[in-house]
């Protein structure tokens, strides 16, 4: 073969090869995973828990690890989410002792390729709600609390919250112009049918389907302000029925009131954890990544 013929063949397999390496998804050395969120993100309690800041309490087995130990081509991981967070603490600083936590969007830079999101719940005060619907009279329904006529308080605070969701969602464009964005939503909380374990877990057979629906909502506004600025909603509810707060020790993947697995109450533990990382995984994966 004429020496000249050749070295346009080198010439054309060199030129194929580069063309294929800017086409192919890939994040490659400078590609970031970032995580922002609340607790059901940082996994209080589960150990071991980050001292930067402790306040956060924040696992090193929450689903973000889960999640970036699948992603091969991943060079830098941040995780700045942090137990308590609200949408507010996304641009603010977040008081946190020791602390304080820095505003978690800070942590998002033009390196950044994959930016998970899971924040709403501190928002609609989450964990007020459960406090208050701890009942030990099973006829003492907390629902009464809320619903007057038509009139839904946790539905109004559901509703008041897509804005600011929506705000975050604005927000990360600006700081991560190539990143694409997954918001997480919540797990099964209370058994997907049925009126719950009451007195193992004090909420009444009345508020069990109120409670349940009102976490759907939740995920529901979630998926909308994500569909809404271009987002992935992540859909860890359905992967997580049968592992309820009601369920045995070795089969919930979120803890009662009194948790029995090393977990913070009413959250997931480090099970619970491992599946919606791994839900996550695959949500970032089918999106070329």
């Amino acid at each position: 073969m004429p020496s000249r013929l050749i070295a346009l063949l080198a010439s054309l397999v060199v030129a194929l090869a580069a063309a294929a390496a800017v086409a192919a998804p890939s994040f490659g050395a400078s590609g970031a995973y970032v995580s922002l969120g609340d607790s059901y993100t940082a996994g209080p309690l589960i150990p071991n828990q980050s001292l930067s800041p402790l306040g956060c309490l924040r696992s090193d087995r929450n689903y973000p690890r889960v999640a970036r130990a699948g992603l091969t081509d991943i060079a830098t991981f941040r995780d700045p989410s942090c137990s308590g967070a609200t949408t507010d603490d996304m641009f603010t600083a977040q008081g946190v002792t020791p602390g304080p936590n820095p505003p978690q969007l800070d942590s998002l830079s033009a390196d950044t390729r994959v930016v998970t999101l899971g924040i709403g719940g501190n928002d609609i005060g989450f964990s007020d709600i459960v406090v208050n619907c701890a009942r030990l009279n099973p006829f003492d329904p907390c629902k009464d609390d809320y619903v007057s006529g038509s009139r839904d308080a946790i539905a109004d605070r559901i509703a008041a919250a897509q804005p600011d969701v929506d705000a975050v969602l604005a927000a990360i464009p600006a700081r991560a112009p190539r990143a694409k964005v997954f918001v997480v939503g919540y797990p099964t909380i209370l058994p997907a049918t049925g009126s719950g374990c009451w007195p193992v877990v004090p909420i009444t057979p009345t508020d069990v389907p109120y409670l349940r629906a009102k976490t759907a909502q939740l995920n529901a506004m979630l998926a909308a302000a994500a569909a809404a600025r271009g987002a992935i909603f992540v859909d860890t509810a359905t992967s997580s029925v049968g592992h309820d707060v009601c369920k045995s020790a070795s089969v919930k993947w979120v803890e009662g009131i009194v948790p029995v697995n090393t977990a913070a109450p009413v959250h997931p533990n480090a099970n619970g954890m491992r599946n919606t990382g791994n839900v996550v995984l695959a949500a970032i994966l089918r999106a070329g990544y």
